[in-house]
């Protein structure tokens, strides 16, 4: 069944507006009252009804998270909003993601002119989020099913990079891979704590200098390379 193309339009534009309020009403975390128009922009074109489940599509455009199989989620509209600014990434940067989950985060990026190196450990959830990437002509991502843990080297350096599950610490892999300039976005806390969303700048020295932006609940990073905090 097809969707209601005049509908899902208008639901995408009360989304927009419902982000619009909410980072207005957090601009003391954010530090920022407005996002970057293109981000605006991607949020208002990016289907996110054909990245959640057909018997989801009435929820779609509601500002919350949704399940999208195998324990996963499709994260928040805010947040992902968020994230994508908070990367200051525009056309021809590369940019790693750490969990594809729906290929939802990927495709706002790609929107922005990224070109995209996603790593999802569900392989049923890569090549689903692959297949609607593919449909909707975001040719500038791709999708590997396998552990994100250890990033994406041969694509290496990039000038962003993103992580959609939450961990205690940064993965080395990640800062390494990172370009100086870089920025990395991930939510870092255990998963009984208050995590927060951080944002890590490479220095020509190699540092990270870091700031938090705001405490965010994920679901935790998984995988054979993830240390065992347990």
């Amino acid at each position: 069944m097809s969707p209601d193309q005049t509908g899902m339009q208008a639901a995408r534009a009360r989304l927009v507006d419902e982000v619009k309020r909410e980072v207005w009403a957090t601009r003391s975390y954010l530090g920022v009252d407005h996002l970057d128009p293109a981000v605006i922009d991607a949020l208002g074109t990016v289907p996110r009804h054909l990245f959640v489940p057909s018997g989801l599509w009435a929820q779609a455009y509601a500002n919350h998270p949704l399940p999208i199989g195998r324990g996963q989620t499709i994260s928040q509209p805010y947040i992902v909003a968020i994230m994508s600014d908070l990367l200051q990434v525009g056309p021809g940067d590369r940019v790693f993601e750490l969990g594809t989950g729906s290929g939802y985060q990927a495709a706002m990026l790609a929107a922005l002119g990224a070109e995209v190196f996603s790593v999802e450990i569900v392989p049923e959830l890569a090549e689903r989020a692959a297949t609607t990437l593919t449909e909707l002509g975001y040719d500038n991502v791709h999708i590997r099913a396998g552990d994100g843990y250890a990033g994406w080297p041969e694509a290496a350096p990039f000038d962003g990079i993103i992580v959609t599950a939450a961990g205690p610490e940064v993965p080395p892999a990640l800062a390494e891979q990172l370009a100086v300039g870089g920025r990395m976005v991930i939510p870092l806390g255990g998963e009984y704590e208050v995590q927060y969303l951080t944002v890590l700048t490479k220095q020509p020295d190699g540092s990270l200098q870091s700031r938090e932006v705001l405490p965010v609940r994920f679901v935790p990073i998984t995988g054979t390379l993830v240390p065992d905090t347990h």
